[in-house]
């Protein structure tokens, strides 16, 4: 695997370009920068007889794994709006600081679902646990963690990640607990 220097400014931007907990930076910058036909012909050219580099194994790897961190959508999607009704734009003002406005998220939908809430384990990063029902077991995957209790709840969720990391969290949550697509993009253009 090759490396590059970058400036903090173009890192943020990439980092904030991420679509779902796992994906890697370049995955994320093959997704902005490459059509699909430009990735069709590098696939086609390494199929050729190009042999693969251990760096494209590292990425097919990386790929892999944040597939498998993705929870898959459940068959029976939840048309409800009750989340709607408890996260509406005036309550929302409230919430000044998006750690605030993602927990109360998160207590919002562990309140409506506490049967199924415990599926949010599932979701976890490339090095990371993102949910756990102790600090402690935040703590054990990383230094910066930030764990912070979701509340009303016995689950913990990390909270040293950037807005849009936040979102794509708050986004494979909705995923999770079955709500379809129309009611999880409401809720989480609400959040930004």
């Amino acid at each position: 695997m090759k490396s590059i220097e970058i400036d903090d400014d173009l890192y943020a931007f990439i980092a904030g370009e991420t679509k779902h907990i796992g994906e890697s930076a370049s995955d994320i910058l093959r997704r902005l920068l490459m059509t699909p036909a430009t990735a069709q012909n590098m696939s086609a050219k390494t199929a050729e007889g190009t042999p693969s580099s251990p760096a494209k194994a590292t990425v097919s790897q990386a790929a892999k794994k944040a597939a498998e961190a993705t929870p898959a959508r459940t068959a029976k999607t939840r048309q409800s709006d009750d989340i709607l009704k408890r996260a509406t734009p005036d309550v929302l003002k409230d919430y000044t600081k998006r750690v605030d406005l993602f927990l109360f998220m998160l207590a919002q939908l562990h309140e409506l679902h506490p049967q199924e809430f415990a599926e949010v384990e599932k979701i976890k990063g490339k090095n990371r646990v993102y949910f756990a029902t102790s600090k402690e077991a935040l703590l054990k995957t990383g230094s910066s963690t930030n764990p912070k209790q979701i509340p009303g709840s016995a689950f913990w969720v990390v909270t040293n990640n950037n807005t849009a990391k936040k979102v794509a969290m708050l986004e494979q949550v909705l995923q999770l607990l079955g709500y379809d697509q129309k009611t999880s993009n409401s809720l989480l253009n609400r959040f930004a």
